[in-house]
């Protein structure tokens, strides 16, 4: 792809998937900071999504793979990045701390906020437009699928919360202490700069 002058030309579609990608990774890297407004915008993909479905009274396969595929995405966001029963077998002491002189280890998730919401949404706006084409419309009694992935959420939920039980961790942080500076040390050095 070179010109007689030795300067190398792009072929467009090259050059517009790239300057897409940057512009898309750009707007992508300023919403990392706003997870409310994130989720906000998903819910309402979601909303469009079920609106779709339930307008066309069909894709009930499309949407028991999306309900499957966010499942697995739930189990992953509550899951720990390192499982404490395989690092359990791997370690003879333990994973985890027993005791309180033990070294204190944060929860870090298999599968980040961000990620799950990135997946999330790309799932839905896939299986929206996976309802655009009718060869993809297949005929199925939907209430079997709904009640077969309502025990399979159950079953997983359960599993994932006994397992959350086994080893003492919660994947959120709703409720936790969260230490600050003591007052005293920042009132002390108010003081010094008045002297």
């Amino acid at each position: 792809m070179e010109e007689a002058g030795g300067i190398e030309t792009v072929p467009p579609l090259v050059k517009f998937r790239a300057d897409f990608s940057r512009i898309f990774q750009h707007y992508l890297d300023r919403s990392a900071p706003l997870p409310l407004q994130r989720w906000l915008g998903t819910l309402v993909v979601a909303l469009i999504y079920v609106w779709r479905i339930y307008s066309v009274q069909g894709f009930y396969v499309v949407s028991y793979g999306l309900g499957i595929y966010v499942l697995n995405l739930l189990i992953g966001f509550l899951s720990p990045k390192v499982d404490p029963e395989v690092e359990a077998l791997e370690s003879l002491d333990g994973a985890l701390p027993t005791k309180t002189s033990d070294e204190f280890r944060p929860f870090v998730r298999r599968l980040p906020e961000f990620k799950f919401w990135y997946a999330i949404t790309k799932a839905f706006i896939i299986a929206f437009i996976m309802t655009l084409f009718s060869v993809l419309d297949v005929p199925v009694f939907w209430p079997i699928l709904l009640i077969y992935w309502v025990v399979l959420f159950v079953l997983t939920m359960k599993r994932q919360i006994l397992h959350m039980i086994k080893y003492k961790y919660v994947p959120f942080d709703l409720g936790k202490k969260k230490y600050k500076g003591s007052k005293r040390s920042e009132g002390s050095s108010s003081s010094k700069s008045r002297d």
